[in-house]
């Protein structure tokens, strides 16, 4: 692992205080650190990769703390059947570039075989808990590595680093163990898990700046390009089969990106002339929206709308 060190100057004229770690390479470093320990306390880890930027950089990490040798972790994503054609080439290309093997629990094979229905709204994030926590357990994984960020949203700045869930992939906050001095307490009874959050501490400037720094390729899905979309909610929706555009909704073509990837019927565009990692930074700079509150319809449904699913199993 490469690092960078910065000089820092002290008040005295031509004094120098002693050499620290750039902000980057310490959250970087804090990562490593995550996946290495999970990688000596649990027999069956797996990441959580959807194709979307944050789990792009966790799998990137993952590589590193690695390297050269193959991680010892393979990779798994909940496909709700209305993912963005653009995130699901790039998963695929990425899990064949890198010889990992990718499990995938499909929402779509619960709706056939009658065990979900869909929702009036279309939206199928929230039907994503019961494959998930299904596959879970079905796999015996026993550290699953997810790409959620403290500002993100206010529940997911409540949960620790390891994340206990009990034998029914619940989350309880009064079961939140204290963390200090960067300790993890792994310890889980059979049949629990633990939910690993490496990029916790992580803002989205510092996802960029990183993703930036370490020349890691995207989805062409995050760079402004023309797409037709339609207005739903203060948002810009792509039309598909999930059921959009309704009666009154008008299509139009818009230079638009994305913050975010989820399902199609719950995230939206956000208008944008940026087409390169500069210029995606210096908006998000300035931007004072989180990326979920900007461009979520699904956080949108009530003030507890993430934290409910949490308990209820979903990430």
């Amino acid at each position: 692992m490469t690092t960078t060190v910065a000089r820092v100057t002290g008040g005295d004229e031509g004094t120098d205080a002693p050499y620290a770690l750039s902000h980057l390479d310490a959250l970087e470093s804090e990562a490593v650190h995550i996946f290495r320990e999970v990688a000596g306390e649990f027999e069956r880890p797996v990441i959580l990769f959807s194709g979307g930027k944050d789990s792009i950089v966790m799998l990137h990490l993952a590589l590193k703390a690695f390297a050269p040798a193959a991680i010892p972790f393979s990779l798994l994503h909940v496909d709700t059947g209305h993912n963005f054609p653009e995130v699901l080439e790039y998963r695929d290309r990425v899990v064949a570039a890198h010889g990992l093997r990718l499990h995938v629990a499909s929402v779509q094979d619960y709706i056939d075989r009658g065990v979900l229905k869909e929702r009036p709204d279309g939206t199928r994030n929230p039907l994503q808990t019961l494959p998930l926590t299904e596959k879970i357990q079905a796999e015996k994984f026993d550290a699953v590595f997810g790409g959620g960020r403290r500002d993100e949203e206010k529940a997911r700045a409540k949960e620790r680093v390891f994340s206990l869930r009990d034998e029914f992939s619940q989350w309880d906050p009064r079961r939140q163990r204290p963390e200090l001095w960067n300790l993890y307490n792994g310890r889980h009874a059979p049949g629990e898990h633990v939910r690993v959050f490496p990029l916790s501490n992580w803002t989205e400037l510092d996802v960029w700046q990183y993703i930036a720094r370490e020349g890691i390729e995207l989805p062409e899905i995050y760079f402004a390009h023309e797409r037709e979309v339609f207005s739903r909610s203060g948002m810009w929706l792509t039309a598909g089969e999930w059921g959009g555009p309704k009666d009154g909704e008008t299509v139009e073509k818009r230079l638009v990106r994305y913050r975010t990837v989820g399902d199609m019927s719950c995230t939206g565009a956000v208008d944008s002339d940026a087409v390169t990692l500069d210029q995606v930074i210096t908006e998000i700079a300035a931007s004072r929206l989180t990326e979920r509150g900007a461009t979520r319809a699904d956080d949108k449904m009530s003030e507890a709308a993430m934290e409910d699913r949490k308990r209820e199993g979903y990430f």
